[in-house]
């Protein structure tokens, strides 16, 4: 049984990542969207860089070279990723004028070739995130060719955005939205590959939708919801895993948090990188709207310290989750 949260461009940075580790001990965390290009030609401790505190952390890569996306996995490996994930179901034009992301869709074949490359390049898991389909293809036909073609390349497990993407007449935002979700066709691809472990993507908003998707699946990946209301990742330990969260309430992994904030100003990272991963914090508590105020204007200045954080966190009123109260 997996519980992950969801690599999204620009958010999923490595300081929002340990923020999340301080939620959940079990959460599987993953990367934005790396391209090979950017992994074996770029600034790899700037791109690949990442905190122990975070794993389990997976990797993912953009790319559709067999070769390029063996050499990055090689690479994410060595930096100790806990697994390499090919995307396969981004819609942005960039991704499609590089021939990677949602488009490899219709490319089964080369797709099933890059996942083989990546099973002979590491030791640890290579998996694949794709959608149900593109553009006008049937999803009852594109997904099972996909499926059957990286499985049989060695892939370990399918992450399966449940719905399609259209390429051509929606945008990048609208794909996260307007084409209908179609939970039932990940089923049945999870009853067609028992032997699989097949996670659930898209439009999940709750710890208790995604466990009931747990009934049919072997696990949930949680996308927005993760990231815009990251309170909600306090009960994912008590809820999937029956466990305790490592903090019972959110003031307690706000002050977990402080000697990684104040190790990364001393090196010259600005408060608003870290901050602004934390302004969903709270939800329908007294204080959350100053408490949200306060970080977007404070912790954009010049110079701004860890007291903007002590100081934001001291308006809002703490609740501890039900679950924590079981």
């Amino acid at each position: 049984m997996k519980f992950c949260v969801a690599p999204m461009m620009d958010w999923t940075d490595r300081h929002c990542r340990v923020f999340h580790r301080l939620l959940s001990r079990h959460a599987l965390l993953y990367t934005e969207m790396v391209t090979t290009g950017a992994v074996i030609h770029g600034d790899r401790k700037r791109l690949l860089g990442f905190d122990p505190s975070e794993q389990p952390v997976a990797l993912q890569l953009g790319g559709s070279d067999p070769d390029d996306l063996a050499t990055s996995g090689r690479i994410g490996e060595d930096f100790g990723y806990d697994e390499i994930n090919l995307n396969v179901g981004c819609p942005s034009d960039r991704v499609k004028d590089g021939r990677f992301g949602a488009c490899l869709m219709a490319e089964p074949a080369l797709v099933a070739a890059c996942v083989a490359a990546m099973k002979r390049a590491v030791r640890i898991p290579v998996t694949v995130k794709c959608r149900i389909g593109i553009d006008d293809q049937d999803p009852e036909i594109a997904l099972d060719a996909l499926a059957h073609a990286v499985v049989d390349a060695g892939a370990d497990a399918l992450i399966v955005h449940a719905r399609k993407a259209w390429l051509n007449g929606l945008s990048p935002k609208e794909n996260r939205d307007v084409p209908p979700l179609d939970y039932d066709r990940v089923y049945r691809l999870k009853a067609r590959l028992p032997h699989v472990p097949i996670i659930i993507n898209g439009g999940i908003t709750s710890i208790e939708a995604a466990r009931e998707h747990l009934a049919h699946v072997d696990g949930v990946m949680l996308g927005r919801a993760a990231y815009q209301e990251p309170w909600r990742l306090l009960d994912v330990d008590p809820v999937v895993f029956g466990e305790p969260a490592p903090h019972a309430a959110m003031k307690a992994a706000l002050a977990a948090l402080e000697p990684y904030v104040a190790r990364q100003l001393a090196q010259g990272t600005r408060l608003h990188a870290i901050t602004r991963h934390l302004v969903g914090a709270y939800h329908a508590v007294p204080g959350a709207r100053a408490f949200r105020r306060h970080l977007a204007e404070c912790g954009v200045k010049p110079g701004a310290g860890i007291e903007v954080l002590r100081e934001a966190v001291a308006m809002v009123e703490d609740r501890v989750p039900a679950s924590a109260l079981v």
